[in-house]
């Protein structure tokens, strides 16, 4: 690999990093100000910028086309929301980018917001390179929620040139990570019959039926085991089901009217969920048999927080070969983290996940990135602008 950047190169790049990081796009939330901020610094350099924006128009994707408008060209994506930041836990502010040492501290330094800075700041070299290949610059919201919005920012790429590769800057300490488990979450209601606990017969028990569900849940979680594929690559190597919270009645002597249930499927392969939602929706089915029985009222179901498919390995993938010719072929990994990498997939785009920064410090206090993981990522996309030419 070249030497490190030009340190004007790295000095842009922390300054914008310290501009995103004072934005608090926490997930769910609004992004209008970062978006807005981005949009800005790319249309100086003449980029083509399109926004698209959730239902209620507090949130946008932005897609920027630096290059002429023809086939061929590289997609790099990076979400803009972050998870929660308790300043109580932060040894710094977390909204406010600190360089302590060799590392900027602040929340989405590492998940994605050094990632973006580094495009921001390679915006004006791709724009005065003469590529004759297009660079498309992809900013999404919600990835940590739901992953709703990059659906709608594949939409308005896939109307235009249409690119060869993506790549898509999660953490992964610049390692190019080929493959990815899904991230599929879900939240199931019990709507039960409240009544007095000295009479449990005369109710419905929320509460005890979603503890059966949740029962049902580990058996599931267990079939799931048995599937594993034997050259998985993952750690661990199934598919995995995991319950995150319970919620629900009010008192001890009352019957629970009430309980949700928040869990996660974590899926090797498609085929994975699918199966693990067909056997959910039987699950429900005899439990809610089972409280109509007991009253009309009484209903059970399942919300779609969010379904974002894995990435899976491919052989010969241009993508990986690709980052593997911008980072000298570092080793090829798996993760089981979730990445927006699968849209892309999906939409027919080859793609590969790789970032500056360590997934071990995303969404924990004191979230950080280091200045070695910045440079490496601002030369891997100087030599793509050779690739682009």
């Amino acid at each position: 690999m070249s030497g490190a950047p030009a340190s004007a190169l790295r000095e842009d790049a922390i300054a914008l990093l310290s501009d995103l990081i004072g934005f608090p796009t926490i997930t769910g939330g609004p992004n209008l100000d970062l978006i807005d901020h981005a949009q800005r610094h790319l249309e100086a350099v003449d980029a083509v910028v399109d926004l698209t924006h959730d239902g209620e128009g507090h949130k946008a994707n932005l897609l920027a086309r630096i290059g002429p408008a023809v086939d061929g060209g590289v997609v790099l994506s990076g979400h803009t929301d972050v998870v929660p930041a308790d300043p109580d836990q932060w040894t710094s502010p977390p909204f406010v980018a600190s360089l302590r040492g060799s590392a900027i501290y602040g929340r989405g330094a590492a998940d994605t917001k050094g990632f973006i800075a580094c495009l921001l700041a390679m915006a004006p070299r791709f724009a005065g390179a003469g590529i004759t290949r297009p660079v498309h610059l992809a900013l999404t919201f919600d990835e940590e929620v739901s992953g709703v919005g990059a659906p709608l920012l594949i939409e308005q790429l896939m109307s235009g040139p249409r690119p060869s590769v993506a790549i898509v800057g999660e953490p992964t300490q610049m390692a190019i990570v080929e493959a990815n488990k899904g991230s599929f979450e879900y939240r199931t209601t019990f709507t039960g019959v409240e009544g007095h606990a000295s009479t449990p017969d005369l109710g419905v028990n929320a509460v005890d039926l979603a503890a059966r569900f949740v029962t049902g849940l580990r058996a599931l979680g267990g079939e799931l085991r048995a599937r594993t594929p034997p050259d998985s690559p993952f750690q661990p190597p199934e598919s995995t089901l995991s319950v995150g919270r319970i919620e629900g009645g009010t008192a001890r002597n009352v019957i629970p009217g009430s309980c949700t249930v928040d869990w996660e499927l974590r899926p090797v392969v498609r085929a994975d969920a699918e199966h693990a939602t067909a056997r959910v929706r039987e699950l429900e089915a005899g439990l809610r048999e089972e409280m109509r029985a007991a009253s009309p009222e009484a209903d059970v179901s399942t919300e779609i927080v969010g379904e974002v498919e894995g990435l899976e390995r491919v052989e010969d993938s241009p993508a990986v070969e690709l980052a593997s010719r911008l980072l000298d072929g570092p080793p090829r990994r798996a993760v089981s983290f979730g990445s927006e990498a699968g849209f892309y997939q999906r939409a027919g785009i080859p793609t590969v996940v790789c970032g500056p920064g360590s997934i071990d410090v995303a969404h924990r206090p004191d979230e950080h990135l280091p200045l070695t993981q910045l440079d490496a990522c601002l030369a891997m996309l100087e030599r793509l602008v050779e690739e682009l030419r």
